[in-house]
């Protein structure tokens, strides 16, 4: 009988697997994963009725374009190992891609949501660009043509511009590392805008545009900075993050700087506003003096003194007028009342002496000395001449005739009937 040590057992079990599997491609679901401080990369690759732990290790995984998500569908290229201190098989990744997208579509997307979420495109963090830049950095190839593009249109529109070209790598391994380095140094040099792009070309190829470090560097930057990579249809994370994107380098250059004929033709269009304005203020001034001259003519001390000498004048003969009139007024009614005066006096005098009598004949009748009649007397009570039918029961009086005054009290009251 032959017998083996388990070491032994895993060793020829790892011989065979990793001899017989050495290049394999796996599709399926990620579950479990566990980024480790080394770098290394564990987790598990399931389907719906098994499953399979994998490794990738750091060398492979700082080459992933984007991030493993749990649940998300991948297609692994790899070889089956054996770890032998434990006996478990397991997967050793080469290289991972997403299921029926490619890798760096899914890195577009991942970074795309992940700044969006931090507000880095948000409108209302966008800086305004100067309307007349007297200095800008372009940060893009020295050697590229859309260097060569954007240097002929800026000296075509705009020739008062000062330009300083930053020289980066625009693609490949560093080029995002040299672009966020190259922002970084303009945005301390007092630039008005900083211009960062390239041209056309694949995915991978502008994919330095796309990188996070990038990001970071657009969106610390007090510099306004403008985006202008590859074509119109091609939109990259920078052009997301900047204060302005622009389809193309040389786009950019005629959006951000103003056109000198068109200046010119501004210019010209101001001088001649400006030369109406100044003739139409003279022609109102004038008009306005005109008005103020006949109105100081017309308020002058002159013009009032003689405004009021006419005035007193006729105030002079309306009075006289009205005086005159007053007095043919008077006369012919004193005329009348001379007339009237004698027959008015004596009738009032006639009222007068018959209304005298009547006041003597009432004054006879109430006084008491002309009421001495047997059986008469005068009732008062309280000092004042009250009728007898006033007094009541227990009532304190006097019965006064012209010679005597006798008080008495009421013991009974009666009515004749």
């Amino acid at each position: 009988m032959n017998v083996l040590a388990v070491s032994a057992l895993n060793e020829q079990i790892k011989t065979v697997l990793e001899s017989t599997f050495e290049r394999v491609f796996i599709e399926g679901e990620l579950s479990r994963i566990t980024f480790h401080n080394s770098g290394h990369i564990y987790f598990t690759l399931k389907d719906n009725s098994s499953a399979i732990s994998a490794v990738m290790f750091r060398g492979n995984a700082s080459k992933l374009k984007f991030r493993l998500e749990e649940g998300m569908k991948v297609v692994v290229d790899g070889a089956i190992t054996l770890y032998k201190p434990r006996g478990s098989y397991q997967v050793n990744c080469f290289s991972i891609e997403p299921a029926g997208q490619g890798a760096l579509a899914v890195a577009y997307e991942q970074l795309k949501q992940k700044l969006s979420s931090q507000g880095y495109f948000n409108p209302e963090r966008k800086k305004q660009l100067p309307k007349f830049p007297e200095s800008i950095a372009l940060v893009t190839s020295a050697t590229g043509a859309a260097l060569q593009d954007m240097l002929r249109v800026a000296n075509s529109r705009y020739r008062l511009l000062e330009v300083d070209v930053y020289d980066v790598v625009v693609q490949g391994q560093n080029a995002a590392f040299s672009i966020a380095n190259a922002i970084k140094i303009a945005d301390t040099k007092g630039y008005d805008i900083i211009l960062i792009g390239r041209g056309g070309g694949s995915i991978e190829d502008l994919w330095a545009f796309n990188e996070e470090v990038v990001a970071d560097a657009i969106y610390h930057a007090k510099t306004p900075i403008v985006s202008a990579v590859g074509h119109e249809i091609d939109w990259l994370i920078s052009d997301f993050v900047s204060d302005l994107r622009a389809p193309t380098p040389s786009a950019a250059m005629e959006m951000i700087l103003p056109d000198t004929n068109e200046l010119y033709q501004y210019l010209d269009s101001i001088q001649t506003q400006l030369s109406q304005k100044i003739d139409q203020k003279i022609y109102n001034h004038t008009q306005e003096l005109t008005h103020v001259k006949n109105s100081y003519m017309q308020h002058s001390v002159e013009k009032k003194l003689e405004y009021k000498k006419q005035e007193t004048v006729k105030l002079q003969e309306d009075f006289r007028q009205t005086i005159s009139l007053k007095m043919q007024s008077y006369t012919k009614e004193l005329a009348s009342v001379r007339l009237r005066f004698p027959n008015v006096i004596e009738s009032v005098v006639n009222i007068a002496q018959n209304q005298l009598l009547s006041l003597q004949k009432m004054l006879e009748s109430n006084n008491p000395k002309y009421k001495n009649k047997k059986g008469f007397a005068q009732i008062v009570k309280d000092k004042k001449v009250v009728d007898l039918s006033s007094l009541e029961v227990d009532d304190i009086f006097q019965a006064q005739s012209d010679k005597y005054i006798i008080n008495a009290k009421v013991l009974k009251k009666e009515t004749i009937s």
